[in-house]
């Protein structure tokens, strides 16, 4: 029982490792049917924050997060970079992009993401509730 939070942490912090990784060093091209529609929320949204550089700046603080993540002692302030991140994701497909119903990998991948980082922020309860205290 004692090793789970430190798979959970390491498998959440690959994930977001591997995911700035490609898209930082520009590996994979998407496909044009994974694009979204032109003109749509989603294309609009993704032609807003990927010339400026926003994205660049959201898969570094991935980056980190997910290296602070797999590190034990380090792993409540990977959540903290990646809390904000979390959201953002679940508020893109959820409102944006609106697939995080139309597609099961959309759907289990959103569930994974909020779960883990649900059962790291559980585990670690004692150590958040210092932040609350007066």
């Amino acid at each position: 029982m004692k090793y789970i939070p430190s798979i959970v942490s390491a498998l959440l912090g690959l994930l977001f490792i591997a995911s700035s990784i490609v898209v930082l060093f520009n590996l994979v091209q998407p496909a044009p049917e994974d694009m979204p529609a032109e003109g749509s929320p989603a294309a609009l949204f993704m032609g807003a924050i990927a010339p400026t550089g926003m994205l660049t700046l959201i898969k570094v603080c991935e980056l980190v997060g997910g290296l602070l993540l797999i590190i034990p002692r380090t792993r409540n302030i990977g959540l903290l970079f990646l809390g904000p991140i979390i959201v953002n994701i679940l508020a893109y497909h959820a409102l944006i992009a609106e697939d995080l119903t139309g597609s099961g990998g959309t759907l289990g991948m959103m569930a994974f993401i909020s779960m883990a980082a649900l059962y790291l922020l559980w585990v670690e309860r004692k150590a958040w509730a210092g932040l609350v205290r007066r």
